[in-house]
Order: C-alpha cells, then sequence, then structure tokens
C-alpha cells in the first residue's frame, strides 16, 4: 500500500485535484513528472508547475515540472519522453487535465467545443497512448481517469451537451482500454467524487459561499486515488470509483475532515447513479 519508488505522470498536476493526489504520492516518496500549462502565475489560477514541483518536493517526493499542452500530440510525446528518460520509468498515468463550460447547446461556442474536446477526451486518448509503451514495462502499472461513471440519462445531457459528451469520452476511455490492456497487466479506472471539489475551476465556474461550505477538499480524492493506485492492476481494473463508497468499503466513517465546512451538507456533483 505504497507508491514509494513510483512514477507518476499526471496531467493538471499544478492545482486542485492533479496536485492534491501528486502530494499525497509524494509522501510515499513517489516521483511525479507534472504535465500543465501554467508556467507563470495566473490572476485567477493560483500555482504553477513550478510551485508545485516544490510543494512535491516538500511533501517528500522528487518532482519533474513539464510545460505540456495535452492537445499537442508533439508536446505530450516530448514530455512523457523526458520523464521517462529522467526518472528511468513510467508506471501511473493520471488523466486529470479537464476543460468545463457549462452551457447550453446553443449558448456553445464551437472553440469552447473544441476545447473541451481537445483536452478531455482527446487530450486523455493521446496521454494514455503515450505511455503505454512505458507501462507495459512497469511492475504494477496503472491509468486512472478522473471521469464520471457512465450514467446514460438525459438529464446528465440536457443542461450542457458538448461538456457532457467531451467528460464522457474520459469514462469510454476506461470502458475500452481496460479490457485492451487485460492481457497487458494495465488497469484502467475511472475516479469521481460524490460532492463538489472546491478547486479554482470550482470557485471560478460557479462560486459563492454556499457553494463552497457545501463542498470538499481535493484530499478526500487524493486519498481515494491512492488506494487504486496501489490495488494490484491485473485484479482491479475497469472500474468506476466514485471517492466516499470507495473510502468506505476500506474503512473510512468519518468524512468530515474533507468538508470545507463540516457543518454543512455536502452538495452532490453530476453524473451520479441514484442512491450514491
Amino acid at each position: 500500500m505504497t507508491l514509494q519508488g513510483k512514477t507518476l505522470l499526471i496531467t493538471g498536476a499544478s492545482r486542485g485535484i492533479g496536485l492534491a493526489i501528486a502530494l499525497r504520492a509524494a509522501r510515499d516518496g513517489a516521483n511525479i513528472a507534472i504535465l500543465a500549462k501554467t508556467a507563470e502565475p495566473h490572476p485567477k489560477l493560483p500555482g504553477t508547475i513550478f510551485t508545485a514541483a516544490e510543494a512535491i518536493e516538500s511533501a517528500g517526493g522528487r518532482a519533474l515540472p513539464l510545460l505540456c499542452d495535452i492537445r499537442f500530440e508533439d508536446q505530450v510525446e516530448q514530455a512523457v519522453a523526458r520523464a521517462a528518460g529522467h526518472f528511468g520509468a513510467i508506471d501511473i498515468c493520471v488523466n486529470n487535465a479537464s476543460a468545463i463550460s457549462l452551457t447550453a447547446t446553443e449558448a456553445t461556442e464551437m472553440k469552447r467545443y473544441d476545447l473541451m474536446h481537445s483536452i478531455n477526451s482527446r487530450g486523455t486518448f493521446l496521454v494514455t497512448k503515450t505511455c503505454i509503451p512505458h507501462l507495459r514495462r512497469a511492475g504494477n502499472p496503472h491509468v486512472l481517469n478522473i471521469a464520471p461513471p457512465l450514467e446514460m440519462k438525459p438529464k446528465w445531457f440536457a443542461p450542457h451537451v458538448a461538456y457532457t459528451m467531451a467528460k464522457y469520452g474520459m469514462s469510454l476511455c476506461v470502458l475500452g482500454m481496460a479490457e485492451e490492456f487485460a492481457g497487458d497487466g494495465i488497469a484502467v479506472n475511472a475516479l469521481w467524487p460524490r460532492t463538489l471539489i472546491w478547486t479554482a475551476a470550482v470557485a471560478n465556474l460557479v462560486g459563492g459561499e454556499r457553494v463552497k461550505a457545501g463542498s470538499r477538499k481535493p484530499e478526500i480524492m487524493a486519498d481515494a486515488a491512492h488506494l487504486i493506485l496501489t490495488s494490484p492492476a491485473r485484479r482491479f481494473t475497469g472500474n468506476f470509483c466514485i471517492d466516499e463508497p470507495l473510502l468506505a468499503s476500506h474503512g473510512v466513517t468519518d468524512f468530515s475532515g474533507y468538508a470545507i465546512d463540516p457543518a454543512t451538507e455536502p452538495i452532490a456533483d453530476f453524473f451520479l447513479p441514484d442512491g450514491v
């Protein structure tokens, strides 16, 4: 149950859920390749690949900050090659980078549609594809997509068709690749939060003190991801995990420590199956 010495390549790891997963792995003594677009401070989005690297190393890991826009094949190929060359291997690929626009069909500009599909579904496919040769050589290889369960109901599509299509593209990668690479012993799983997670993206998108109070910290996703990434790859693959039920199945009974405001009822996230 440790990631000591393992090399994780994480997209969108300069902040939010990606950084939280990186820091949890760093506490084990893992190596983290940070793939993200932010090299200079952003007025609305805290953190850069360099501040993330500093935090990872302070937590006990080794970090390699890599400026990379996963929409572009040459940048992904160079980043993966640099990560593998620097650390000597890639054991785990975490597809966390994502773009979101909760707009109705007529309100969705095609450049926003293209951005979401280029990052979410295409970017996830590209990064995974590029990592596969390295994962085949790993001892317990995992691919983890921060993507929802395939709950194919109109209510999840109607308010924001373009975003749902793009996000479910990441989930479809799990569905297909788990089976495709089962013979290679490469696990491919998805992880999704039961509640809103308070990140800069959520703050900028919906904001408000009520939403913040009803959200949880990214650390709940990091702890759930750690359980997945330390599981036996040949036996745990093709799963669409939800953070809270997964942690509960491993004995966690008190989730108040993950809450922004423990006195406020958590707000459910999108795409959840009934009863979760």
